[in-house]
């Protein structure tokens, strides 16, 4: 199916999952989709492996909960979804090398918390990694201490039009 771009969110210099200064991270790009889903797109390195050729779970578990927590930001872009539990469960391996999507949304959503589910999908559709989570909603000042405009800014690298997915 083929969903249409509506914007990018930023990214950060130093994050494991999104940080486009972080040599030894996954330089994240998420897209908001036309149908209210985040869609997050990675590049694993050599070193997110855990079996050769396989992408460690842990490394798995870091996406979905950094796709999760942002879509917070589709509804209300001064919240900041900080985890309170995360429940996932593993398929299929998911390859190293090529590019790994994970879709994620809101599942239910309160002043206080909300809730959301994700995948990753492999090449062909399939759920290869399915994750449900529970997030606290939290204005930034109260998450990190000092100057964190420094460290959070508009991706600027080309944006797709249209995603299949």
């Amino acid at each position: 199916m083929i969903h249409k771009v509506v914007g990018a969110q930023n990214v950060s210099r130093m994050c494991m999952v999104c940080g486009t200064h972080n040599p030894a991270g996954l330089k994240g790009r998420f897209y908001e989709l036309d149908n209210g889903e985040l869609l997050g797109v990675f590049r694993p390195l050599e070193q997110h492996q855990g079996y050769p050729g396989r992408l460690h779970g842990g490394v798995a578990s870091a996406i979905l909960d950094e796709s999760i927590g942002r879509t917070v930001n589709l509804v209300d872009p001064e919240s900041w979804g900080v985890t309170v539990d995360l429940a996932v469960r593993f398929r299929r391996p998911v390859p190293l090398d090529r590019e790994v999507r994970a879709v994620a949304r809101i599942t239910k959503d309160s002043s206080r918390l909300f809730e959301g589910s994700g995948e990753i999908l492999l090449d062909d559709g399939s759920i290869a990694v399915e994750a449900t989570g529970r997030y606290l909603r939290m204005p930034i000042d109260r998450i990190v201490e000092g100057d964190f405009g420094t460290q959070w800014f508009s991706d600027q690298r080309p944006v797709p039009g249209e995603i299949e997915l």
